[in-house]
């Protein structure tokens, strides 16, 4: 099992909330659109309602099928998810043949399973299929996000019962779902009649679309989520899109759209951890649309993970592969096997142990779930499951077997060489440090990048016979100091959301221009004496004082009044301890352009291929590029000597990356302008290289 502790409370790469207005997400009058939550009179944020014990929710009725929901209805339950042989349910689909004898839930299993793993900037994600041969790169989402939206979206496609249900903050259950957004009996506050108020476009014919194009509903192409500053915005859609934009374009029914920016607005990791939405499963039962719940408070923030591959390897044993968003939302990030498996065996995720609070992990509702299917049950819509889960399913009160789950994946989950897995680690620390270059203020990015090194640590110890100060000077790097972990509780960086990767540099150079005389201890990225007036005075004094942001809330804060944040304890050997600890590292001689180790130093170049340069571990080499209209870079090296990476920035603001694995690395940028070119060893790696640069 990994090392866990208090701040693992921020496990992932940047966890995910329980509700709108609880940590890591913003009040949802934030929402960008016709609407606020005000307006519609919702009182959030959605909670638990009642524990219920033993009887898991299996029977617990909802609204009444024969209420006259005509007004809110969004779309007709005319499947069902136990359907096989019915018209609908013998057509061939997504990832289905037709006459597949496959229930709704598993084609639900196979659509998920279906969708291609896509490259992205820093790591895998997903394309989005849809039934109309629409494909869109996966939608940026947090992590409970991405679970909703997947089911929501394919139940609305196939005409499918689905309802999520909570109770609002004046403890009035509500049901969002096919039917609309209800109480028991009757429309919830002010939310939409989405019949009258919205179109549904699925009746237009195959020749139809092709003809008459893609409709579209400009209410709905203004929407965005609630919290996050506008990060919901995907671009790949249309310039400045946010979801709704997303939304119109995978739904003809354009109810479903506006349904789901409440949807996914109020329901959160709460809700899936809620027996009323979804039910515990044994380990062996794990397939394709599962998620994975990590709980660490009875109140606060969660994280959810979506089960996106399963693959039997023999011998009972099956690698499963996860997915999730983020906040500040991203694309689903895919982890490999080795990753997934190190949240499966997650104490977080309802096993032994306690939090730091000393509550038992097993009561706090985390652990492998999936979502339960809506039937009409005595003339009630009620949350159940399949037939076919019953010999799955575990009780929410039965402690001893939900909380030997994560020990159950460890043996289960697929064991491999420790190369494998430290690759994988390594992998997960430079995952983490990508994200802080873009979101230098991530508490939960510092913390993720920490339990990577404690099971490094751990694996080099035991396998490869390293101390912990050998994997350092093999393995550290300055800006691992220089956003030193954090405890999320007791400092105010960890609600600052919206750090930009200028701020990240501006960082990193100001520390390394304390350097220059000989090593010092690095300046972490912190509030101090209530604010980061050193670095906003470094980034005056480099003509960036444009580049720096003041901090703001930018989800649930009570810790903004901290006036000093507290670092998290740690492994770590001092930075000037280690080898190459602010020094070029052994062996390495730099190359004529130094200094160039910082974007405020980057040297000038001009077009052409510039020769005899080099990296040395732990010392970036920066140049930039004034050009007309674009610009090619490529660097050539041998990738056995040393793994260089290149990243590529204009006005501060993120371009490109490459970051392959063979012996050159490429980027461009399109239009006239000024372009930073940072070319920096992966995990400290020194390399000499060819620079080649084409203008246009």
């Amino acid at each position: 099992m990994a090392r866990y502790r208090f701040s693992t409370l921020l496990l992932v790469t940047l966890a995910c909330a329980l509700g709108p207005s609880l940590a890591a997400c913003s009040a949802p009058d934030d929402a960008v659109g016709e609407e606020s939550g005000d307006e519609l009179g919702i009182d959030g944020p959605f909670e638990f309602g009642e524990e219920l014990g033993k009887a898991d929710s299996a029977g617990v009725p909802g609204p009444a099928v024969a209420t006259n929901t005509s007004d809110t209805q969004v779309w007709i339950a005319r499947n069902k998810w136990e359907d096989t042989t019915t018209a609908a349910a013998k057509k061939a689909g997504l990832a289905w043949g037709a006459d597949s004898g496959l229930t709704w839930d598993q084609k639900y299993a196979a659509w998920l399973d279906s969708m291609q793993r896509t490259p992205g900037s820093y790591y895998d994600t997903f394309t989005l299929t849809t039934p109309w041969g629409k494909t869109l790169p996966a939608p940026r989402l947090e992590c409970a996000e991405v679970a909703l939206f997947l089911r929501a979206t394919f139940a609305a496609w196939y005409e499918l019962p689905f309802y999520l249900t909570a109770v609002d903050a004046k403890g009035v259950r509500v049901y969002f779902g096919h039917f609309g957004a209800r109480t028991k009996s009757l429309r919830y506050k002010n939310t939409p009649l989405f019949a009258s108020a919205y179109k549904d476009y699925s009746a237009l014919t195959a020749a139809e679309l092709a003809s008459q194009g893609w409709p579209h509903d400009d209410k709905l192409r203004q929407k965005g989520l609630a919290g996050g500053n506008g990060d919901d915005q995907m671009d790949f859609v249309a310039p400045g899109a946010h979801a709704g934009a997303y939304f119109d374009e995978v739904h003809l029914n354009k109810r479903v759209g506006h349904l789901l920016v409440l949807l996914l607005d109020y329901f959160g990791s709460a809700s899936l951890a809620d027996a009323r939405n979804t039910f515990n499963l044994r380990p062996q039962a794990v397939r394709q649309g599962d998620v994975l719940v990590e709980r660490w408070q009875k109140n606060g923030i969660g994280h959810t993970l979506v089960v996106k591959h399963v693959e039997p390897l023999g011998e009972g044993s099956l690698e499963a592969e996860l997915v999730s968003g983020s906040m500040p939302r991203r694309q689903p990030k895919w982890e490999d096997g080795v990753a997934s498996k190190t949240y499966f065996t997650s104490e977080e995720t309802g096993g032994e142990g306690t939090n730091f609070e000393g509550h038992e992990y097993v009561k706090l509702g985390g652990g492998l779930k999936r979502f339960r299917v809506t039937k009409n049950v005595g003339g009630f819509w009620t949350n159940t499951w399949m037939k076919a889960d019953e010999a799955s399913w575990i009780s929410d009160t039965d402690y001893a077997n939900l909380k030997v789950r994560p020990t159950q994946f460890e043996t289960l989950l697929g064991e491999v060489s420790p190369q494998q897995k430290r690759d994988s680690l390594v992998k997960m620390i430079e995952d983490a440090r990508e994200h802080l270059r873009q979101y230098p203020g991530s508490c939960s990015a510092r913390t993720k990048r920490e339990d990577a090194f404690a099971e490094l640590y751990a694996l080099n110890s035991q396998k490869f016979g390293l101390a912990t100060a050998e994997t350092d000077a093999q393995y550290r790097a300055l800006e691992d100091y220089v956003f030193g972990e954090l405890e999320y509780t007791k400092s105010k960086t960890c609600c600052w959301n919206s750090t930009t990767a200028a701020m990240y540099q501006i960082a990193m150079d100001y520390n390394e221009s304390l350097m220059g005389s000989g090593c010092q201890s690095p300046v972490v990225f912190k509030a101090a004496g209530g604010g980061y007036d050193v670095f906003k005075a470094y980034a005056e004094q480099t003509g960036r004082g444009a580049l720096w942001k003041a901090w703001s809330a930018d989800e649930t804060c009570p810790q903004a009044n901290v006036v000093e944040d507290t670092e998290a304890a740690s492994e770590a050997e001092p930075w000037c301890s280690i080898d190459g600890g602010g020094s070029t590292g052994g062996g390495c001689s730099d190359d004529g352009f130094e200094p160039n180790d910082a974007t405020s130093s980057a040297k000038p170049l001009g077009a052409g291929t510039h020769a005899g340069l080099a990296v040395c571990s732990g010392d970036d080499d920066w140049f930039s590029f004034t050009v007309p209209g674009g610009v090619d870079l490529r660097i050539d090296f041998d990738h056995d000597a040393g793994d260089l990476d290149i990243a590529l920035t204009k006005n501060g603001s993120a371009v490109a990356t490459s970051q392959s694995t063979s012996d050159f690395e490429s980027v461009s940028g399109s239009g006239g302008g000024t372009y930073t070119l940072r070319v920096y060893g992966y995990n400290g790696a020194a390399a000499d290289y060819t620079l080649t640069a084409t203008f246009h």
